[in-house]
């Protein structure tokens, strides 16, 4: 009887291990890969928007662990050329790299993103540069919206290496273009931001860096024309089974390969593959502790061709050093070359200038009517040169002004072309009819009517003045004559006006942004002043808590919008009419008084 107890109590006590074991699972992984940060630190971004992205890059970076055998962080700007703050490994904790970002210092020029991220491609990559292989690499890029060379295919490089992507827009960038930079799922890795405000997104941005550090399923990076890297999570430990990796081409099933991994392991290389060819690869984990599915993809080799040409481009240090050495040698030999031309020509310049001097004052001496005609004539030559240079796009514009409507306007002052042919008595009418009084036709309470004409002389005043207009915020129950005062205000003092509706401009989803900007490009057309009256505007510009700003497509026109009025204007006044300002988002309120 004792030997049957005892080996029962054996069993029962193997069973509760096994289950705690499977309760329990594998350990979580610490993060670890390269996080590069590329910043917009040309002259289209303002000392303060850079300071406040400086700002931003710190409190990210600040509570990451970093260190020699978790994750590395770099510092790379954007400008004329891109400059490296700091390389990989550098900082070996959060609080050293804040300390770094912070102290760096803006580097102006032009917005060469697409030469930087090339230059990223090479950093992320290189063991010169603290880079490790078969490690997890994340590109974080925080821009204003423009570059001045093409972002798309080095961004798509980086991509197909396996980098994740995040893009932080803090100004007019293309939803579109970015969107398609950013890495997949656009809702987590792109975020349009007003840089007074990144300081909300950066405990969700943190995360998702560290996520993307950590694979939660088998995934195929760095791909090459003969293998590629496999990496998964851990779903085993040491003690508690292995991996089978399966390899298996699509077009010969009978040619598979197989390799058997202990249970610690979370990556694996292939090597020795056929260019250009699917490949079906399934990870098998097998368990003594629990059951674990299986998970499987297909990732295909690089055509060799695009290998080569990528080896053409991609040229050693050594003959990196040559070529240099023979561009400048090459470039100093033509400026010598050009230096001397530009002095020869100096000289005779100067030369045939006295000899025209001396004959031209003799002339004017003896002949004053054929100076006249010459000056007048030279005159004449370099206005038309001046007009013909300058009046093309001013005049694009203009006529773009003169024949369109922005779709978000449903009444406006400014009279088109095609108005005038359709109904030229109602647009002469309209002409000669301008309210004497900015409440003609409105009855209000004494203290509200003095505060209103208060307002419009200082309207006025600052209109003299060419200052900068404040903006308006108007609110009370529908039918008190809000819209009629501030039609009636634009017309008073002579600037143009334009009205819409909160939202109109809530539904527009995607299109939203697009549509935005479409309308302050074509108020900043106004020579007069221009008056953007917004009714309803809590539908469209609510507090991010509410239950309508989850939509995303919301906050980014939202955000936009902010963009575009988060600062005065001397050629634009805003007015916001709303039910109940206490639903308003306060940067809104902020801007408006």
């Amino acid at each position: 009887m004792l030997p049957w107890t005892a080996l029962g109590l054996a069993l029962s006590l193997r069973l509760a291990l096994a289950r705690s074991g499977a309760e329990s699972g594998p350990p979580a992984s610490a993060p670890r890969g390269d996080l590069m940060f590329l910043l917009d630190s040309s002259a289209s971004v303002s000392h303060y928007e850079f300071s406040r992205v400086r700002e931003f890059v710190g409190q990210l970076v600040a509570p990451l662990p970093l260190g020699t055998g978790a994750l590395r962080a770099s510092l790379v700007h954007v400008g004329t050329r891109p400059y490296t703050e700091f390389p990989f490994g550098q900082h070996s904790s959060g609080e050293a790299a804040q300390d770094a970002v912070r102290a760096s210092v803006q580097r102006m020029g032009d917005t060469h993103t697409g030469l930087a991220l090339a230059y990223a491609k090479e950093q992320l990559f290189a063991e010169a540069a603290g880079a490790r292989p078969g490690v997890p690499k994340v590109l974080v890029w925080v821009t204003d919206g423009g570059s001045s060379d093409p972002v798309g295919p080095p961004m798509q490089e980086l991509k197909d290496l396996g980098v994740t992507v995040f893009i932080v827009s803090t100004g007019r960038g293309n939803f579109l273009e970015l969107s398609a930079a950013a890495s997949a799922p656009a809702e987590k890795h792109l975020h349009f931001v007003d840089v007074d405000d990144l300081h909300i997104i950066v405990q969700e941005l943190r995360g998702s860096i560290l996520d993307a550090m950590r694979p939660q399923q088998l995934r195929a990076t760095e791909i090459t024309s003969s293998g590629f890297r496999l990496a998964w999570p851990p779903l085993l430990t040491a003690d508690s089974g292995y991996y089978v990796l399966e390899l298996v081409p699509s077009a010969q099933p009978g040619a598979a390969r197989r390799q058997q991994l202990p249970g610690n392991a979370t990556d694996w290389t292939w090597a020795g593959l056929d260019p250009d060819t699917d490949y079906d690869v399934a990870l098998v984990p097998e368990s003594n502790v629990r059951l674990l599915r299986p998970q499987q993809l297909r990732a295909m080799s690089k055509d060799t061709v695009n290998l080569v040409q990528v080896q053409e481009l991609t040229l050693q240090p050594e003959q990196q050093s040559k070529l240099k050495q023979l561009v400048n040698e090459e470039n100093v030999r033509k400026q010598e070359e050009s230096v001397q031309k530009h002095h020869q020509t100096f000289l005779a310049s100067i030369r045939t200038s006295v000899t025209v001097f001396g004959e031209r004052f003799r002339a004017f001496v003896t002949e004053r009517d054929a100076v006249t005609a010459t000056v007048v004539g030279l005159t004449l030559l370099a206005g038309g040169v001046y007009s013909a240079k300058n009046g093309r796009a001013a005049g694009a514009r203009f006529i773009e002004a003169g024949l369109f409507k922005p779709s978000l306007v449903s009444e406006k002052s400014r009279i088109t072309v095609l108005e005038a042919l359709q109904h030229p008595f109602q647009v002469s009418r309209r002409l000669l009819s301008r309210p004497q009084d900015v409440l003609e036709g409105v009855v209000l309470h004494p203290s509200l009517e003095a505060q209103v004409r208060n307002m419009a002389i200082a309207t006025r005043n600052t209109q003299k003045n060419h200052g900068l207009y404040r903006n308006v915020l108007m609110y009370g129950p529908p039918g008190t004559g809000k819209t009629l005062v501030a039609k009636n205000l634009a017309l008073n003092l002579g600037m143009d006006y334009a009205i819409m509706t909160g939202e109109d401009l809530a539904l527009r989803g995607r299109e939203g942004v697009t549509a935005m900007h479409e309308l302050f490009d074509w108020a900043n057309t106004s020579r007069r002043g221009f008056l953007l009256f917004m009714d309803d505007a809590e539908a469209f510009l609510r507090k991010p808590a509410t239950e309508e700003m989850s939509n995303y497509y919301l906050r980014v026109a939202q955000n936009a919008f902010l963009n575009h009025t988060r600062q005065r204007s001397n050629k634009f006044m805003l007015v916001l009419a709303s039910r109940d300002p206490k639903q308003l988002h306060r940067t809104s309120t902020t801007a408006s008084t």
